[in-house]
């Protein structure tokens, strides 16, 4: 029967899926606020604030995620710092996503006009104020359709994290064909589960789209 491996491993799948989705919800998460500062340190104007944001963005998309991951899990092991798999995963998809997140803020706020700004400060705004309540709304409006886009990559790219240990889609898919010898189905089976959250989360981007658009509407 086609698939038959697949559906006999159902609950190991679906088991998988949410260690997925879990575990790249919470690098997302962790790495938009780390993006929002490393934002903030390259707008800010400030030479050492702008220089160690753009070291931070530089490196963490110059390195390839696998890499980051072995560095965090057996690096600082070496060092006498015993990280859990869990927290390495999360901690390296956070790490690198955030790298990609400033960026993609940084470019939405430079779409935002400069007469936003300006308008802002001559009505009395502090400098807080204008980013917190003028300039950053406007830019995550923007930055949505990218932003959803880095998450689809991101939930994607957390097939790496098995390489630490964790029990996430690409993992079990491995696992499911070496103990059936079915390979063509268990991957075909981790593809759709990937394919239906994928699926997922780009419509709940689109529909957080249309909230947004209709919320700037006259």
């Amino acid at each position: 029967m086609p698939l038959q491996a697949f559906f006999n491993s159902f609950g190991y799948f679906a088991q998988a899926a949410g260690v997925t989705v879990a575990v790249s919800l919470a690098g997302i998460a962790i790495g938009f606020i780390i993006g929002i500062a490393v934002c903030i340190a390259r707008v800010s104007g400030g030479r050492w604030l702008g220089g160690l944001g753009a070291v931070y963005v530089s490196v963490f998309r110059g390195v390839p995620l696998l890499v980051q991951l072995l560095f965090i899990y057996y690096f600082l092991a070496e060092l006498g710092l015993d990280v859990p798999a869990l927290v390495a995963a999360v901690g390296g998809l956070a790490l690198a996503s955030a790298a990609y997140q400033a960026e993609i803020l940084r470019g939405a706020l430079n779409a935002v006009p400069r007469g936003q700004e300006e308008a802002a400060i001559a009505f009395g705004f502090s400098p807080l104020d204008t980013w917190w309540r003028i300039l950053l709304p406007q830019a995550l409006r923007i930055s949505v359709p990218p932003l959803i886009n880095e998450f689809i990559l991101l939930l994607k790219a957390s097939s790496l994290v098995s390489v630490v240990g964790i029990a996430e889609l690409t993992r079990v898919s491995m696992n499911v064909a070496s103990s059936t010898y079915r390979p063509l189905e268990a991957y075909v089976g981790g593809g759709l589960f990937y394919l239906v959250i994928n699926l997922g989360l780009a419509a709940l981007g689109n529909l957080a789209e249309r909230r947004l658009a209709a919320g700037s509407g006259p």
